[in-house]
């Protein structure tokens, strides 16, 4: 049997059920050491086993974690592989540089691991949902994003305090573009807070 054959195989059998809930966003996700765990069984009867790889590249100014996930058949040493990418954010409050380095890493290793196995989360808020809320209309400044994401809590009712804490902020003024994307992501999937809310 092929190495594509037995990765074939693994793909059709696997089953990673999103395990992890966010209470903010009332939604379940799937990590990576989810995908992991779900995996191994199948590892061990197809006699493969999977390693993977990280590096750390500089594109332009940016550095982003190159994260290469290999299916290795342990009987004839044949591979395949696939790699994902994560951007490093310039500096998170609260986090060190090593944090930052190691949340690059688990975010490309889950979408690297993704893409071997043929899981799809697409549904995902992290995820480039083909949705046109997921959309932007135009590239936002940070006063621009930062106007939206006031409007965006204001209709949903949700509290700052949460995107604060996730971000180890004191103030919305230091969330960083990133952040404000993705929190407008997540925010523009809630719906309007209902009457006589506060």
């Amino acid at each position: 049997m092929s190495i594509y054959e037995k990765l074939r195989h693994i793909q059709l059998g696997l089953k990673a059920p999103k395990s992890q809930y966010n209470e903010f966003g009332n939604f379940f996700y799937r990590n990576c050491e989810d995908i992991l765990f779900a995996v191994k069984p199948l590892l061990e009867e197809e006699n493969c086993t999977i390693v993977i790889s990280d590096e750390l590249l500089l594109i332009g100014e940016r550095y982003y974690v190159s994260a290469t996930v290999e299916l290795i058949d342990c009987e004839t040493g044949e591979k395949v592989s696939n790699r994902s990418y994560a951007r490093e954010e310039h500096s998170i409050k609260g986090m060190a540089s090593s944090q930052i380095t190691g949340s690059a890493s688990t975010y490309a290793r889950k979408y690297a691991l993704n893409g071997l196995l043929c899981i799809d989360d697409s549904r995902d808020p992290d995820s480039a949902d083909k949705s046109d809320a997921d959309k932007p209309t135009s590239p936002l400044g940070k006063e621009e994003l930062l106007n939206e994401f006031k409007r965006e809590i204001k209709r949903t009712g949700k509290s700052y305090k949460y995107f604060l804490r996730e971000a180890a902020a004191n103030a919305i003024e230091e969330l960083s573009e990133d952040f404000l994307n993705n929190a407008l992501i997540m925010l523009r999937k809630c719906p309007d807070k209902k009457k006589g809310d506060a």
